[in-house]
């Protein structure tokens, strides 16, 4: 077994519905084969329904709420698409405070597909290299950041360094690279 996140605690951050399935359980899996500590934090503790686009598909256990969560006991942040996921996340304050806090101690984050829609709203990418879904890119430029369209765009311009890709068919990179960051980023110095 893979142990480059030994012990590590990643937060992925959802809405309670409209996460895309493939975009939490691939980096989720990807945290445990690395040995890892995942876990899921939602608006409300309990049930958060994923979908495969707009299809419902299974449902998982947040562990806790947001408020609930302290951002000082994570070492990673993992933010997954989805269309819903994102809009409805960002409206929660919640959400938003505890990503711009986790940014701020300059621990790492991993964000995917319409997952950028929470880093523009919590002012995050000001300055900033990133990639999303195409759609989100001219919220991206509005909002001061550089959007590219590439598989994996790793931005260390920042308190934190960023990994940003575009949809499911990067995953497989996106996973690779944000385990290895994450790595290097929680190495003792």
């Amino acid at each position: 077994m893979a142990s480059e996140l030994s012990g590590l605690r990643v937060a992925f951050i959802t809405a309670n519905e409209g996460v895309e399935q493939v975009e939490l359980t691939a980096p989720w899996q990807a945290v445990k084969d690395a040995d890892g500590v995942p876990e899921l934090l939602a608006p409300e503790a309990g049930p958060v329904q994923a979908f495969n686009h707009l299809d419902k598909a299974d449902t998982f256990t947040a562990h806790r709420s947001i408020r609930d969560a302290d951002y000082l006991d994570y070492d990673a942040l993992v933010i997954p698409g989805g269309v819903a996921n994102p809009d409805r996340l960002r409206t929660v304050p919640a959400a938003v405070t505890f990503i711009q806090r986790l940014f701020e101690t300059a621990k790492p984050a991993a964000v995917i597909c319409h997952g950028p829609w929470m880093l523009v709203e919590a002012d995050l990418v000001r300055g900033r290299t990133l990639t999303s879904w195409p759609s989100i890119r001219t919220d991206i430029r509005n909002a001061g950041g550089n959007w590219v369209d590439t598989e994996v765009q790793v931005c260390t311009n920042g308190p934190n360094v960023l990994v940003t890709s575009r949809k499911p068919d990067d995953l497989p990179a996106f996973c690779r690279e944000f385990v290895s960051v994450f790595q290097r980023q929680n190495q003792p110095a």
